[in-house]
C-alpha cells in the first residue's frame, strides 16, 4: 500500500546522501594525506614537542622513543608536562629520552586541565623554537620521517598542520566503531573545506604542528583556556587571525597506542566531549537526535513499510551510506560487512551524546582520569 508520507521521508533519506556523497567536500574519499615530503635544508630548524601527560607511564616511553627517532637535521626538544602524575610518567619520560620533564603547576580557574598542562610545556621552551609540535602521550610516530613530512605540508603555506593519527583498531569493539568515530568527524569538519583560508575550522589534537608566530599572534593558549574541544578550538582561533589549517590523515604510519578493548571505554570517550560539540544546547541536542535518526535509522525503517517505492528509496539511502563509508573501513583494515551497521552505529553514537549531556546536567561532565572537565555552568 503506498503511502505519500513514508515516499516523502524516502525522498528525504536519498537527498541526504546524495548530498554527502556529492556536495560534501568529498569528505569520505579521503584525499587529504601527509606524504613523504620533498627534501630540504632543516639544519636550522627548531621544534619543540610538548607532550602534557596524566599517569601515562604506560604509554609516554613509546611517544617519546618514536621522537626521539625521527630523521630530522634540525633540532628537536622533547618536554613532557608532567600533570600531577602519581605512577612515575616523568620518569618514564626522561628514561626514554625527552629533554626535560616540567611539573605542572597548580592550574588557575577558567583553565581546562590539558590546556593548562600544555601551556606550561609551551612556556618552558626558549623563544628559538620555530614550530611547536603540540602531541599527546599515547601517540607513536612509527614512520620516522613524520617531522620532516609535517614541516613539508606547513611550507606549503599551513600555519597549522594536524593529522587524524591511525586509531587503535584490533579489538572486536573498536573494528566496530572506530571507523565510524573518523568518518563522523569528517563529515563534520570535510578536510578539503579546512584547508581553505576562510570556512570551517578543525583539527586532531593528537598531533599538530604550529608556528610559534602564529601561536603568539592569536593569544597562545590561554585565548581558549577554557575549551574542551581544544584541537578545534586551536584551528578556529588560527583561522581567525588569518592562518590557514590543514587537516587529514597520513600515509606515513602514525598511530594512537591507547587501546579501546571494550564497548563501554568507546562509549565514554565520546560521552566526554560529544555535548560541548554542541555548546551545552538542549535544542541542538534534540535536532542532532531528530537529524541521526532521520539520516541513518529511517533508511532501515522503511524497508518494513510496507509501501515498495519507499522501501526502494529507503535501500538506495542506505547503500549509498555503505558505499561511502567503505574507504573508511578499508583504512581501518575493518570487517567489510560493517559498512551496513552503520545505523546500528550511529545509534550507539546517538545514546553517548545524550549521556554526554545528561552527564553535563547531573555535574559529571567531560570525566577523565579523576577530573571533571565539563563542569554545569
Amino acid at each position: 500500500m503506498q503511502s505519500p508520507v513514508w515516499q516523502g521521508c524516502g525522498v528525504i533519506c536519498v537527498g541526504i546522501w546524495i548530498g554527502m556523497t556529492f556536495f560534501r567536500g568529498g569528505f569520505w574519499r579521503l584525499r587529504e594525506r601527509l606524504r613523504v615530503g620533498p627534501g630540504f635544508a632543516a639544519s636550522k630548524v627548531v621544534v619543540a614537542a610538548v607532550i602534557p601527560a596524566r599517569d601515562e607511564a604506560g604509554l609516554i616511553e613509546r611517544a617519546v622513543e618514536s621522537l626521539r627517532k625521527q630523521r630530522f637535521t634540525g633540532t628537536l626538544r622533547i618536554t613532557v608536562a608532567d600533570d600531577e602524575s602519581s605512577d612515575g610518567t616523568g620518569a618514564r619520560a626522561l628514561g626514554a629520552g625527552a629533554d626535560r620533564v616540567i611539573r605542572v603547576g597548580t592550574r588557575p580557574a577558567g583553565w581546562k586541565g590539558k590546556l593548562w598542562a600544555v601551556s606550561e610545556g609551551v612556556g618552558a621552551e626558549e623563544d628559538s623554537a620555530e614550530y611547536f609540535l603540540l602531541t599527546d602521550a599515547d601517540i607513536e610516530y612509527v614512520s620516522d620521517g613524520l617531522l620532516e613530512a609535517l614541516l613539508a605540508k606547513q611550507r606549503e603555506g599551513f600555519d597549522l598542520v594536524s593529522v587524524m593519527v591511525r586509531l587503535c583498531c584490533e579489538s572486536a569493539a573498536e573494528q566496530f566503531l572506530i571507523p565510524a568515530f573518523v568518518f563522523f568527524f569528517f563529515m563534520l569538519y570535510p578536510p578539503g573545506w579546512v584547508a581553505r583560508k576562510r570556512g570551517v575550522a578543525a583539527a586532531a589534537g593528537g598531533c599538530m604542528l604550529i608556528r610559534r608566530e602564529t601561536l603568539e599572534r592569536l593569544g597562545g593558549i590561554g585565548s581558549f583556556r577554557d575549551a574542551l574541544i581544544d584541537d578545534c578550538a586551536l584551528a578556529g582561533r588560527v583561522k581567525a587571525v588569518g592562518g590557514r589549517v590543514w587537516l587529514g590523515i597520513s600515509e606515513l604510519e602514525i598511530r594512537s597506542i591507547r587501546p579501546y578493548e571494550h564497548w563501554a571505554e568507546i562509549r565514554m570517550m565520546i560521552a566526554r566531549a560529544a555535548f560541548s560539540q554542541l555548546r551545552h544546547s538542549a535544542w541542538l541536542l534534540a535536532g542532532t537526535v531528530a537529524g541521526l535518526l532521520l539520516t541513518y535509522v529511517m533508511p532501515v525503517a522503511l524497508l518494513f513499510s510496507g509501501d515498495r517505492v519507499a522501501a526502494g528509496l529507503g535501500a538506495a539511502a542506505w547503500l549509498m551510506s555503505a558505499a561511502i563509508f567503505l574507504p573508511t573501513v578499508r583504512y581501518y583494515g575493518a570487517p567489510r560487512w560493517t559498512v551496513f551497521a552503520l545505523p546500528a552505529i550511529a545509534c550507539f553514537y546517538l545514546f553517548a551524546t545524550v549521556e554526554s549531556a545528561v552527564n553535563y546536567w547531573t555535574g559529571r561532565g567531560g570525566a577523565w582520569k579523576g577530573r571533571v572537565q565539563d563542569e554545569l555552568r
